[in-house]
């Protein structure tokens, strides 16, 4: 197959992500800069997408490199200061932003099948492989070691769970930008009214669920007024599936043991609670009221959400918002692995200008690495370069830098959409439903999972 043949393939592929993750009406798509089951729904309100042609000069001797990104209004607004101040301080080349909020990756994907995609690109974590395989991105493995000055070009100073999203093959082919581990966000008023001590170190699934269960109310009329917490298919089931010591798909890449007893203990954790009114909330509510959405509002007691979510100080703009505090996930039977959601920038393999976007690159990605939480660089990885980025995360800094040692992205596959949507479809969403056993789902789903491994 050609290789504009795969990437078009691609566009309909990228439909898929969102069976995978969970159902539409309760799950925000995967290329949302906010992980998947983020309080807030993505912003897709369109903005103007720049109109000049790639490496055509602008000011004196610069050259454009073009960006593709799925910003909203909002986030483009921040994101130009950053490239405000990267052009100012560069010689050699411009940076021009071109938002696509809405359709991300099926615009993108027909850009590059037409050849006519921009510089530089967003991709998430699931989509690397995929990419760099059907040869759309550019291996930049040499041209990132010949930028010794360049802060963001130092591979050594990133966490291995973030800078293995960007290889393929042993090869380079982008930076990660964020990285942003899974964390425990909890209502303190609620604790403290029910008399259960606050999320803690010696917190594990047991401690978790018992104290989901005690925080379940309901009024005189039997009606539950109150969650203990709230699953959807976010987060992960994956995360758990690690805290058992289990895989879904191997280091190797070679197999999916989803029916190995870890990982099916991990899964079945994830089923007894999810849409288990004796835990956390029903579907059907999840529908109505939102998923964040209900945190946000006080209707959850503990809510998993990404370290850059904003639960931990939208009271601070927001009064009506609930006050939430964060916490460590709590710990499985092996260890306290939390899932990271992790993007990259990458560049274009047809650019005409191949060393000048990467150092571009380069130099955008330490600039967004002092904007976005949390840099999956470890010398950044302070209170100070923290709370200079969102004041509002001052308190949660030591959590997210204890959550950081522990997470860690997925085993990504070139054909990882379609490996996610036999994953959701035929064990996952059934398991969640009750339409069949975890071992029995697991043993049926595992021979086609592995079908489409390398």
């Amino acid at each position: 197959m050609s290789t504009i043949r795969k990437i078009l393939s691609l566009v309909i592929l990228a439909t898929l992500i969102l069976t995978a993750c969970g159902s539409s009406e309760t799950q925000a798509p995967p290329a949302a800069t906010e992980a998947p089951g983020s309080t807030e729904a993505p912003d897709t309100t369109e903005v103007p997408a720049a109109t000049e042609s790639p490496s055509i000069p602008v000011s004196g001797d610069k050259v454009t490199i073009t960006l593709a990104t799925w910003a909203g209004a909002d986030e483009s607004k921040e994101l130009q200061a950053v490239i405000d101040k990267v052009n100012a301080e560069a010689t050699d080349f411009q940076i021009v932003h071109q938002a696509n909020p809405a359709d991300y990756y099926t615009k993108v994907q027909t850009m590059i099948a037409g050849n006519t995609a921009p510089d530089l690109m967003w991709l998430s974590q699931e989509y690397v492989a995929n990419f760099a395989d059907n040869g759309a991105i550019l291996d930049i493995t040499d041209q990132v070691a010949a930028l010794s000055d360049m802060p963001a070009a130092q591979l050594d100073d990133y966490y291995p769970g973030s800078i293995a999203v960007a290889r393929y093959n042993d090869r380079l082919y982008g930076l990660p930008w964020i990285a942003q581990p899974v964390v425990l966000y909890y209502n303190p008023e609620m604790f403290e009214t029910a008399g259960i001590d606050p999320p803690d170190e010696s917190w594990t699934w047991d401690t978790f669920k018992d104290a989901a269960r005690q925080l379940t109310l309901k009024d005189a009329s039997g009606n539950i007024t109150q969650y203990g917490t709230s699953f959807n298919g976010w987060p992960p089931v994956q995360m758990f599936i690690w805290q058992a010591g289990g895989e879904v798909i191997s280091s190797d890449l070679q197999s999916s043991p989803i029916d190995s007893p870890e990982a099916m203990e991990g899964a079945q954790f994830y089923a007894d609670v999810i849409y288990n009114p004796e835990f956390a909330v029903p579907e059907e509510v999840i529908k109505e009221q939102g998923f964040g959405e209900m945190a946000k509002a006080g209707k959850v007691a503990m809510f998993f959400g990404g370290a850059s979510d904003d639960l931990d100080y939208a009271y601070q703009n927001d009064p009506q918002n609930a006050r939430m505090v964060m916490a460590l996930v709590p710990k499985g039977p092996k260890d306290r692995t939390t899932f990271s959601w992790t993007a990259i920038t990458a560049v274009f393999s047809q650019t005409e200008n191949p060393d000048l976007a990467v150092k571009a690159m380069a130099a955008l990605t330490d600039g967004i690495h002092h904007w976005k939480v949390l840099a999956p660089r470890k010398s950044l990885a302070s209170a100070e370069v923290i709370a200079a980025a969102v004041p509002g995360k001052k308190d949660s800094v030591p959590v997210i830098l204890q959550a950081a040692e522990s997470m860690r992205s997925f085993n990504i596959i070139p054909r990882h959409a379609e490996w996610d949507t036999i994953f959701w479809e035929q064990f996952q969403d059934p398991l969640f439903h009750k339409k069949g056993t975890v071992a029995d789902l697991a043993a049926a789903a595992r021979s086609t999972l592995e079908e489409v491994l390398p």
